[in-house]
């Protein structure tokens, strides 16, 4: 049983779907929600809608409908407490007598971590904190590995059989999850902020990499492709969002296929290959994070999730398994890894949950 209030935990999860609304939208900073109650009704939310506008605790006091003298604000994230784009939070929740906050988790910039707190205590307001603290820390978890490491939070996703296959031999791979799992996974592309893939991908499959469910509108594709043989007519870079896909390629891709790729609008940016002729991941995801992206997703292949798995650069496995067994040794699978790795040198990860999504189970694991 929660030591917090049932009410508390009401409106915290209230404040939570508002910061979910915005997911996608508020780089470089986080998705937040906050809420304010007054005798027992909400008389105003707001969100974080994009970076520059207000934080959602200051849209939440200008919705108010009363004063809030005397209400309680329930907020996902620790109040800022220093000038930036905006006013500090705290001075707008002192300045509005709001007399309770209640938070869901505490912020790990440097420079906010517990002064919100402090300040809010020191002018005599009581601070409730850590309810519903793994749905907000879930909610923050990109903005605190950007804003401390200057890198996104990476997801890879894969749907996949039971024998770890994403495609057969021939790749085909339409469809191994059902329509739950892969409305699931248009949900995961609508909170993200940049989609990525290999080159393998977009020819087998010529996917669009945006959300068909709304939103979105921010969203990027990465393309990984360091021998050039992605086809110019790809949707990535031919279609309405086209100035939103980010080729990766080597040094070696010549200047026709570089013009053909950035016809409508598309962006290439090449790097020095490997020894191997790869390029060096580590240095994309450090390129990704000074482009201000939080959340990157990656959709594969199967070269390309082991690569990352090797380099140590994923942080969270989101897999959703079919109750299905392809059984076949030429069919393509979810993690092609050259490294040769013993029991002992296996990498293992903390399991977060497991879902039934349909017909389907999505186990999410963390870096362990």
């Amino acid at each position: 049983m929660s030591k917090f209030a049932l009410d508390d935990q009401k409106w915290m999860q209230r404040a939570i779907e508002l910061a979910h609304l915005s997911e996608g939208y508020t780089r470089p900073n986080p998705p937040v929600g906050a809420v304010i109650v007054k005798e027992g009704r909400v008389i105003g939310e707001g969100r974080h809608e994009c970076v520059g506008y207000d934080h959602a605790e200051a849209a939440a006091i200008k919705a108010c409908t009363e004063s809030a003298e005397g209400a309680t604000i329930y907020v996902t994230l620790e109040p800022c407490s220093t000038y930036g784009r905006t006013p500090p939070c705290t001075e707008r929740i002192i300045k509005a007598g709001i007399k309770r906050v209640v938070i869901g988790c505490q912020d790990s910039f440097e420079q906010h971590c517990g002064e919100g707190n402090r300040i809010l205590t020191a002018n005599g307001i009581e601070v409730l904190s850590d309810v519903c603290a793994d749905e907000c820390c879930d909610l923050a978890t990109p903005f605190f590995k950007h804003v401390v490491t200057k890198l996104p939070y990476l997801t890879l996703k894969i749907g996949m059989t039971l024998d770890g296959c994403i495609a057969d031999r021939n790749s085909c791979s339409q469809w191994i999850t059902g329509e739950a799992a892969r409305a699931e996974v248009q949900r995961i592309r609508r909170r993200a902020d940049a989609m990525l893939v290999g080159s393998q991908t977009i020819c087998a499959d010529n996917p669009s990499l945006l959300s068909r469910i709304g939103g979105g509108e921010r969203l990027l594709r990465i393309v990984i492709d360091s021998k050039g043989i992605i086809p110019a007519s790809a949707q990535v870079l031919t279609d309405s969002a086209a100035d939103r896909t980010f080729v990766f390629s080597s040094q070696s891709v010549s200047e026709d296929k570089v013009a053909a790729w950035t016809r409508n609008g598309a962006s290439v940016l090449r790097l020095d290959v490997d020894e191997d002729g790869r390029l060096p991941l580590t240095s994309v995801m450090q390129t990704l994070g000074e482009m201000d992206l939080m959340h990157v997703v990656c959709e594969g292949g199967g070269g390309l999730a082991g690569a990352l798995h090797n380099a140590g650069l994923i942080d969270e496995y989101c897999l959703f398994y079919a109750p299905a067994v392809l059984g076949d040794t030429g069919a393509k699978r979810g993690f092609v890894c050259d490294d040769v790795q013993t029991l002992h040198d296996m990498r293992r990860m903390k399991i977060r949950d497991v879902r039934m999504i349909g017909n389907d189970i999505c186990v999410r694991m963390l870096k362990g």
